[in-house]
């Protein structure tokens, strides 16, 4: 059967435009798009009064499985995914065992081949266990599937270790993705180190901790001639670093999330441990200087970091809170609410960072509305508000830091390989 999606304003995202046109697909593909293409021996899907978006891409997410299966399962979390409007989503290997050899990169592609509603990416370890200390075995981790190598959670502190790593993955053309944080300097500590800190009488994670490893690895990446990509940046001297590297022609990436463009320190007054994430919600100043950062091209992407926990692990004493936020259903939104309502971004330019930016990063040919090219395809109306409730959600957890807040802008529609996956509330697999 074609399938017919008419009358809708579709996002190009390779010429940062708008124009209004029928998408006509055919066998998994787009099969053309132009205005006024017949219906005859067409389901048609009327998107009129809607937005057109290549299908979204997320860079990184945690589906938990396996080892963490009461906060989200592979089916869970890409059923919040398709929800949220991601087509492809990219799994952190800090699951229980790790990602670190390729009979899991295996198992997990076989989950979400039979359990997925949505595209799923293994990323594998950048050392065995995670632990930092010796190199796992690259090269058999990405033929088994893996699209990226990531030790997510942990840094690998020690710099001839990473410098290896960076010179190891210019054979496979992959990305290492690194969550930056100097672990000496964050000392255990709870939330950003700053005025809310200091009135909480919590203890603070200064921003240097993210800078010095920002630093580290674009030294490290411009020396090797190697290729890095920046996990959820948080800080104006993050964001400053990267810049400046960039203007240099050092080959960095980099990806910010939600709650680092729309929250700050000051949310944590009510101690509500849903706002507590490594890295922490920063200043009011770095907030401003992460929107800017997705403005200037700085930032190239936008990720959940969607870490889903369970209510019982959630409501505990602040300390003894685990650190992580969903985020799969409600990105967009945020995107809408926090960047397009407010002229940070044109809503071209904001799909950009959901689509075109994360496939750039990965080397997928991805992310665009073109003919020949997969029909995956996400449609949303970026007039419609919605009150966040804990009923919204679609996977296992509900710490969101957005509960009980209007976002504008929901995803109506999503399109899987041609397949029509989500229809208003209703899942297909």
């Amino acid at each position: 059967m074609k399938t017919l999606i008419k009358n809708g304003k579709v996002i190009d995202t390779e010429s940062c435009s708008i124009r209004e046109a029928d998408i006509l697909v055919e066998e998994a593909r787009i099969a053309s798009i132009r205005k006024n293409i017949k219906e005859e021996g067409c389901e048609v899907f009327d998107a009129k009064g809607l937005i057109v978006c290549p299908g979204f891409i997320d860079l990184h997410v945690h589906l938990r499985e396996p080892g963490f299966e009461a906060q989200e399962t592979i089916e869970t979390g890409t059923k919040a995914a398709l929800k949220g409007g991601f087509t492809t989503v990219v799994c952190m290997p800090n699951t229980n065992p790790p990602v670190d050899n390729e009979g899991i990169v295996s198992l997990i592609k076989l989950r979400a081949e039979k359990d997925g509603y949505v595209e799923v990416l293994p990323t594998a370890c950048i050392t065995k266990g995670r632990l930092g200390e010796e190199l796992a075995e690259i090269s058999k981790l990405v033929a088994a599937g893996a699209c990226a190598i990531s030790d997510d959670g942990s840094t690998v502190m020690n710099s001839l270790v990473m410098r290896r790593a960076l010179e190891y993955i210019k054979m496979f053309n992959i990305p290492l993705i690194d969550h930056c944080e100097d672990h000496h300097l964050s000392d255990s500590g709870l939330v950003n180190e700053g005025y809310c800190s200091t009135s909480l009488g919590l203890k603070g994670i200064p921003s240097a901790s993210e800078e010095i490893i920002v630093l580290r690895d674009i030294l490290l990446c411009e020396y090797v001639n190697s290729r890095v990509h920046i996990a959820h940046v948080s800080t104006k001297g993050s964001v400053s670093l990267i810049r400046e590297a960039k203007k240099r022609g050092v080959r960095v990436t980099a990806e910010t999330a939600p709650h680092y463009f729309s929250l700050t320190d000051k949310s944590l007054v009510g101690y509500d441990t849903n706002f507590k994430v490594n890295p922490p919600l920063r200043s009011s100043e770095d907030m401003i200087a992460i929107q800017e950062g997705l403005r200037d091209g700085t930032l190239d992407a936008i990720a959940t970091d969607h870490a889903p926990h369970t209510s019982d692990d959630k409501d505990k004493e602040f300390q003894d809170a685990p650190f992580g936020m969903i985020g799969l259903e409600t990105s967009f939104a945020v995107g809408i609410t926090e960047l397009y309502r407010k002229d940070v971004l044109s809503l071209p330019e904001l799909v950009q960072k959901y689509t075109v930016g994360p496939a750039c990063v990965l080397g997928l040919d991805k992310g665009i509305l073109k003919e020949g090219h997969e029909a995956n395809i996400t449609i949303v109306d970026t007039e419609k508000s919605f009150m966040v409730r804990e009923d919204f959600f679609a996977g296992k957890s509900r710490n969101s830091p957005y509960l009980g807040r209007t976002l504008q802008g929901t995803v109506e529609a999503v399109f899987v390989n041609g397949n029509l996956r989500y229809n208003k509330g209703s899942f297909r697999k």
